[in-house]
């Protein structure tokens, strides 16, 4: 039996081509890299946020799920809200020093 997924050719309507075969992409998954080779960068920022302080990481190499699992960490740790997006971690007020200290004692040694 032929797999004819209707879910994985949802942008082609009809193909006249009897020799066409349907392509789907497949995400790339960004390889995670070691914890001490993770160049992260901590900062501030106010933009977009209504004037209020948010703090984020930025720089971290791997798949979002690693990356979402780092920001739960480091929410639950800080006792605050926030989201992990566009590879970038974003924790609610101003917490630099606490973030960089947790992420050091994480084994991100490369955290400025």
């Amino acid at each position: 039996m032929k797999n004819n997924d209707w879910k994985d050719r949802l942008n082609i309507v009809y193909s006249t081509n009897p020799d066409f075969t349907y392509e789907t992409e497949a995400e790339e998954q960004s390889e995670l890299l070691p914890k001490a080779q993770q160049n992260l960068r901590v900062g501030i920022e106010k933009k977009n946020r209504g004037g209020k302080t948010a703090t984020v990481v930025k720089g971290f190499t791997g798949p979002d799920d690693a990356l979402k699992e780092l920001a739960k960490l480091l929410k639950t740790r800080c006792g605050v809200g926030g989201a992990a997006k566009d590879g970038e971690i974003i924790i609610q007020g101003d917490l630099r020093k606490k973030v960089v200290e947790l992420l050091k004692k994480e084994g991100y040694v490369r955290t400025k």
